[in-house]
C-alpha cells in the first residue's frame, strides 16, 4: 500500500515566514553540494547575514527557525560533544546540522522549478541508437556479473528515461497558450520551414528505430522476464545500502519497481490488445503539430493577402473624394474612411505660386509624384482583369491525361507476374516515368511500419525485401537497388 499522508518536510514552502526558511534551506542546500553536510549555527548565520534583506535578523529568530525546521524534519541536529568545556556550554546544546533526504530532494525540486522555462527539450534521436544497441547488449547479460548487469540496467533505463522526459517537454510547449499564440503570429512563418524539417527528421528516425527496437524486445522478451530480470533484481540487493538494512527487507519494493520499468519500455514500443504503444501515440502527436504550423501559416498568409485586397476599396473611395461638391464634404468623407490620422509634412522642389506662410495646402495647385520602393525585389503588379473562359482546354487536356494515365498504367501492369513483380527478373529497359512509380510504390512501403502500401490504382501490395542487390535498366541508366518483391493481393 503506498503512503499518501502529508509529507512535513514540505511545510517551510507555504507557511507565511517561508521566505526566510527558503533561504535557510537554499544555504544549506548550497553548502551540501559543496560536500558540506554539517553546518554550526553560527555558519549559517554568517551566511544569512550576507543578504542585504536580513540585515536585522538575529542569532535568537535564527535559533527559532531552526528548531522549527527540525521539527518538520528538514534539518537533523546533531550534538557536538567536541565543542562542550563548560556545563552551561553542555546547556546551550552546541549543534550542527544537516539536511535530511526529502529535505535535499526538496530543494532540488525548488531549484529545477526555477529553471523550469530556461531548460528546453529536444527531439535527439540519440537515444533511440542507445536503446537499440543496449537491448542487443540483453543477450550477454545472463552470464555476465551482477554489477555489470546492474550498470546495464541503470544505463538502459537511463537513456529510456531521458527520451521519455525529453519528447514531453519538447511537445508540451506547442500546446501552451504562449506557443499558441506564437503560432498564429507573423513572425513565425520565417521559421516555419525549421521546425517542420526538425519535426520531420524525427518522425523518420522514430519509424526507422521504433520497429528495430520492437523486434529486440520480442526476442528477448522470454528470456528477460525468466532470467535478466531476475538478475537485476539480484544486482539491486547485492548493492548495500544504510537505510534499506534498517528497514529491513527490500525485495518486494526492488521488484515491483524493476518490473514496473520494464513493463514501461515494452508498452512504450509493443502494441497491447487493451492500448495502442506509446511510440504510435507521439508519431500522431508529432504530425498533428506539424499539420498545425502549417495551417496556421497558411492563415497568416490569407490574413496578409486580405489586407493586399483593399486596394480595390480605396479605389471606391478615390471615386468618391472625386463626386465631392466641395471642400467640407471631402473632410467629412475623410473623416469617415480613416478617421484621426497622424499628419505628416513633405518637403518638395516643386515651385509654388505664391511664398504667403499662411495659405492653406489645400489652396494650392495639386502635383503628382511617382514612388516606387528602392528595394531590387520590386516588380511594378500588372492590373488584374477578367478571366476568359477555358473550359474547353481544361477538358482536353484532363483527356490527355487520363489518356496518358491509363497508357502509364497498362505498361506498369505488364511487369506483374502471378501477381508479384520481382525487380531482378526486369531484363528489359523500363522507362523513367515507370521507373519513378516503382520507387514511389517502394518508398511507401518502407515507411509503413508493416510493410504495406496501396497503389493510385487502388491494388494493396506487400514489399519483401531477399537477399542481395539488383540492377534496373531504365532509360536514364542502370539502377542499383536491393531485390525487392511486391506481392499483390
Amino acid at each position: 500500500m503506498q503512503r499518501l499522508d502529508a509529507i512535513n518536510e514540505a511545510s517551510y514552502l507555504s507557511v507565511p515566514n517561508a521566505s526566510i526558511y527558503r533561504k535557510i534551506m537554499r544555504l544549506f542546500y548550497r553548502e551540501y553540494e559543496k560536500m558540506r553536510f554539517q553546518l554550526y549555527r553560527e555558519d549559517i548565520y554568517a551566511l544569512v547575514k550576507e543578504e542585504e534583506e536580513f540585515s536585522d535578523y538575529t542569532m535568537a529568530q535564527l535559533e527559532q527557525d531552526l528548531d522549527a525546521l527540525v521539527k518538520w524534519k528538514n534539518l537533523t541536529p546533531i550534538q557536538d560533544p567536541g565543542r562542550v568545556y563548560t556545563i552551561a556550554d553542555y546547556k546551550n546544546r552546541q549543534y550542527r546540522y544537516t539536511m535530511s533526504e526529502y529535505a535535499v530532494e526538496i530543494e532540488r525540486m525548488t531549484v529545477r522549478l526555477e529553471n523550469l522555462f530556461l531548460e528546453s527539450g529536444n527531439l535527439s534521436t540519440n537515444f533511440f541508437v542507445r536503446l537499440e544497441r543496449s537491448l542487443e547488449e540483453a543477450e550477454g547479460m545472463g552470464q555476465a556479473p551482477l554489477k555489470e548487469v546492474n550498470e546495464w540496467w541503470n544505463l538502459l533505463q537511463e537513456d529510456f528515461k531521458r527520451l521519455n522526459q525529453n519528447y514531453q517537454d519538447y511537445l508540451r510547449d506547442f500546446y501552451s497558450g504562449r506557443a499558441d499564440r506564437l503560432m498564429k503570429s507573423v513572425e513565425f512563418v520565417l521559421h516555419k520551414d525549421k521546425f517542420i524539417k526538425y519535426l520531420n527528421e524525427f518522425v523518420q528516425e522514430l519509424q526507422k528505430h521504433s520497429r528495430r527496437i520492437a523486434q529486440l524486445l520480442e526476442k528477448h522478451m522470454e528470456r528477460m522476464e525468466g532470467e535478466i530480470l531476475e538478475r537485476v533484481v539480484q544486482s539491486e540487493l547485492d548493492i548495500p545500502h544504510a537505510v534499506s538494512e534498517y528497514r529491513g527487507n527490500a525485495e518486494p519494493s526492488i521488484r515491483e519497481n524493476v518490473t514496473g520499468k520494464w513493463e514501461s519500455l515494452k508498452n512504450w514500443f509493443l502494441d497491447t490488445p487493451e492500448h495502442e504503444c506509446e511510440a504510435k501515440k507521439v508519431l500522431q502527436i508529432t504530425n498533428d503539430v506539424i499539420r498545425s504550423i502549417i495551417q496556421n501559416a497558411a492563415l497568416i498568409v490569407q490574413m496578409q493577402n486580405w489586407g493586399i485586397s483593399r486596394k480595390e476599396d480605396y479605389r471606391k473611395f478615390l471615386e468618391l473624394f472625386l463626386k465631392c461638391e466641395d471642400l467640407e464634404e471631402a473632410h467629412r468623407l475623410s473623416a469617415h474612411v480613416f478617421g484621426i490620422q497622424k499628419i505628416e509634412h513633405f518637403r518638395t522642389n516643386e515651385q509654388r505660386e505664391s511664398d504667403a506662410v499662411g495659405k492653406s495646402v489645400y489652396e494650392e495647385a495639386p502635383a503628382e509624384f511617382l514612388l516606387k520602393p528602392h528595394t531590387r525585389a520590386y516588380r511594378e503588379k500588372k492590373d488584374r482583369h477578367g478571366f476568359a473562359d477555358k473550359s474547353l482546354e481544361k477538358l482536353m487536356q484532363r483527356q490527355q491525361y487520363l489518356q496518358l494515365a491509363e497508357r502509364q498504367r497498362e505498361v506498369v501492369f505488364r511487369y506483374i507476374r502471378d501477381n508479384r513483380i520481382v525487380f531482378a527478373k526486369i531484363g528489359e529497359t523500363v522507362s523513367e516515368a515507370t521507373k519513378n512509380i516503382f520507387l514511389q510504390w517502394i518508398s511507401l512501403a518502407n515507411m509503413s511500419p508493416e510493410g504495406k502500401g496501396r497503389t493510385e490504382y487502388g491494388q494493396e501490395y506487400r514489399l519483401i525485401r531477399q537477399e542481395g542487390n539488383c540492377v534496373l535498366r531504365c532509360e536514364d541508366g542502370n539502377l542499383t537497388m536491393p531485390a525487392y518483391v511486391m506481392e499483390f493481393q
